[in-house]
């Protein structure tokens, strides 16, 4: 992937726009084992996890999920229909996204990455070395 540069503004924080157009030129350099279980993968933003996440994921913090996969063939938490009649969603939270940039100084675009491959990854159920493997492999790739 070539490396595209999204100036920023420091005098405000990226937006959801800014963290959508993010994620969606990141999609095409998620690890093939992640693509090949996703048939379509839109990318949405939202400032924090809504009311029924949070009973849902039993978060005391909105700060505490930086991201939720729903799939298309998902009729409720644990069910599932043999087709999808929906796309398959990645939600990128953007305040507590936003929140641990600021904490850890990282690269957004690398944090970002990151954080799909990670819930990606544990929504398909690959195990922890997996994702380390995967997440270290994409680091490797981006510089």
């Amino acid at each position: 992937m070539d490396q595209n540069r999204i100036i920023m503004n420091v005098s405000s924080a990226p937006s959801a726009d800014d963290i959508e157009t993010m994620a969606n030129a990141l999609m095409e350099s998620l690890p093939e084992e992640i693509l090949e279980k996703c048939e379509t993968l839109v990318v949405q933003v939202e400032e924090f996890p809504d009311d029924a996440v949070r009973m849902e994921m039993d978060l005391d913090d909105p700060y505490e999920l930086l991201a939720l996969y729903r799939s298309g063939k998902e009729i409720s938490p644990g069910v599932q229909r043999k087709v999808a009649n929906d796309d398959d969603v990645i939600i990128l939270y953007r305040r507590p996204i936003l929140d641990l940039w600021c904490e850890t100084g990282e690269d957004l675009t690398a944090m970002i990455r990151e954080v799909m491959i990670e819930e990606l990854a544990q929504s398909f159920e690959f195990s922890d070395d997996e994702i380390e493997e995967m997440t270290a492999r994409h680091h490797q790739g981006m510089f």
